[in-house]
């Protein structure tokens, strides 16, 4: 328990596959040892992480199995007193293992309305395996407009799937009633986030090399344009050096607004209250600046209404 527990709390970064945690992988696997499980979630960059999510979702074959990790995710978040989750789900991973997408959506969705939260699922396409694949995410997130999906987003390699080959992509999805959102700026410069930016996003996954651009700073706060920052997964895929080079205060000290998120759970064993303690701990913020930014996170849903964290 932190501090930060009971606090109502809203995430916006949360990826489904990313939330299966050790236990649950054994269930998914009785084969696995707790050392191998072990082993697969020990990284030391972004390519080991990649690996360790590769594990995870190879695992994950039937629908049911999509059911059951949903159901551990949303009662981590239940008694971690979360009210408000976009939980992303990684459609385009889904079609990469030649899977029905509709079964599995149906299993996640209903096994989400089992409990006493609100959530809306966002629908990711894996940007390195190009815009073919991510028109098929697209499609996919349209057809579910009014059936609890709320956004479309890319995420995986930057480098290898710039964001500027998408921008007829997110028109479409803009056009069929989703909201935008993009990982940039994470392992690329903020290049990455100015090009999501041009596309469209309407919030940044990570975005912390904004702080590199002066000009860009400017630009997220002036149009209050919020980055989904997630301090344990900057530290563990080696996005970021070390805790004490991780630039979350100076954003906020720039007047960027943020959000503080899990991203994997799981796969970097912390909690979202875990993450308000390390901000208080480890980056200086005092318990008024983690109500702001707890209230940032109903603010910037795409579908939360603004509460105050009381």
């Amino acid at each position: 328990m932190t501090p930060y527990s009971a606090w109502p709390k809203a995430e916006l970064h949360l990826h489904l596959e990313g939330s299966v945690a050790p236990g649950t992988m054994r269930e998914l696997d009785p084969s696995l040892t707790t050392d191998a499980v072990r082993a697969m979630y020990c990284m030391r960059d972004f390519q080991g992480f990649i690996q360790a999510y590769k594990s995870v979702v190879e695992r994950l074959r039937t629908p049911e199995d999509y059911a059951h990790i949903t159901r551990a995710l949303i009662r981590q978040l239940v008694a971690d007193a979360v009210q408000y989750a976009e939980i992303t789900l990684s459609a385009g991973v889904v079609l990469w293992k030649k899977q029905e997408f509709g079964p599995v959506y149906t299993a996640v969705r209903q096994a989400a309305a089992e409990f006493p939260i609100e959530v809306h699922w966002i629908l990711d396409a894996v940007r390195h395996f190009g815009v073919a694949h991510a028109i098929e995410v697209v499609e996919l997130a349209a057809a579910r407009v009014d059936d609890g999906v709320v956004a479309f987003g890319i995420g995986g390699d930057e480098e290898r799937g710039p964001a500027a080959w998408f921008g007829n992509v997110f028109r479409r999805a803009k056009d069929a009633g989703l909201r935008l959102t993009a990982h940039a700026g994470e392992t690329v410069g903020p290049e990455s986030v100015w090009a999501a930016l041009d596309i469209g996003a309407e919030r940044i996954g990570h975005g912390i090399r904004a702080v590199e651009d002066p000009e860009l700073l400017r630009y997220l706060r002036d149009r209050q344009i919020p980055l989904e920052v997630c301090i344990s997964s900057n530290i563990a895929t080696g996005a970021v050096a070390s805790l004490a080079a991780h630039p979350v205060r100076r954003l906020y000290d720039a007047g960027v607004p943020i959000t503080l998120n899990t991203d994997d759970p799981a796969i970097f064993a912390t909690t979202l209250s875990g993450e308000y303690d390390l901000a208080a701990r480890q980056c200086g913020f005092s318990e008024s600046e983690l109500r702001g930014i707890a209230a940032n996170a109903f603010r910037y849903g795409f579908r939360s209404l603004p509460i105050a964290v009381a």
